[in-house]
């Protein structure tokens, strides 16, 4: 029987879409995708997400391939991913309506040190927080989905059994580590009511 619900943060609970974020700083397509390209490089977000990297060290990397005008705007845009991400639709009341129901939720999350001492800043994020049972940031922890370990470490950290958890994510490969440590899995594909109607809620 599942008692704990594992969710990802982005694109489960939270949109995470840079060009929506840089429309907003910038209005030239191309002048966005050169920003997109630099400051959201999974060469720097990959080492964000295992915390071998900092933000002020993907500032400096960046400021060596943009020209300073788009630099500047850059790093506006960057500063504000955080503030300026959104709720999917429906998944802060599911989370609201799983926890009400005498179940526990947890996150497991691949994200940076910076997301981790700064999310307190989006209000929305913040009470959706407060809500889970338990926390799994991967860059404090140094271990990142789909390795095994992170889920190992939410079992040890919770006193959580396998069996009774379900990983609710949007990405095939963290699935497969989430059964590999003996939790069942969820495609997320978008639809918070079809997740829904699964759950039986």
């Amino acid at each position: 029987m599942i008692k704990n619900y594992v969710f990802d943060f982005g694109n489960v609970l939270a949109k995470f879409c840079p060009d929506e974020i840089a429309a907003i700083y910038v209005d030239n397509k191309e002048d966005r995708k050169k920003i997109i390209d630099v400051f959201f490089d999974r060469l720097y977000w990959d080492r964000l997400d295992d915390g071998t990297i900092t933000d002020d060290e993907v500032k400096a990397c960046a400021k060596e391939r943009l020209p300073e005008d788009l630099y500047k705007v850059g790093c506006m845009v960057y500063d504000s991913w955080i503030e300026l991400r959104t709720p999917i639709p429906g998944m802060q009341k599911l989370v609201s309506d799983i926890k009400e129901s005498g179940r526990k939720v947890f996150l497991i999350s691949n994200i940076s040190k910076g997301f981790v001492e700064g999310y307190h800043r989006s209000a929305w994020i913040k009470e959706l927080f407060d809500k889970f049972d338990g926390l799994v940031f991967s860059g404090p922890l140094g271990i990142v989905k789909p390795n095994k370990e992170i889920f190992d470490y939410l079992l040890d950290k919770y006193n959580l059994k396998a069996e009774e958890c379900i990983m609710i994510d949007d990405s095939p490969k963290n699935i497969e580590g989430a059964k590999n440590a003996g939790f069942e899995g969820y495609i997320f594909d978008g639809d918070a009511e079809k997740l829904r109607k699964t759950l039986g809620f």
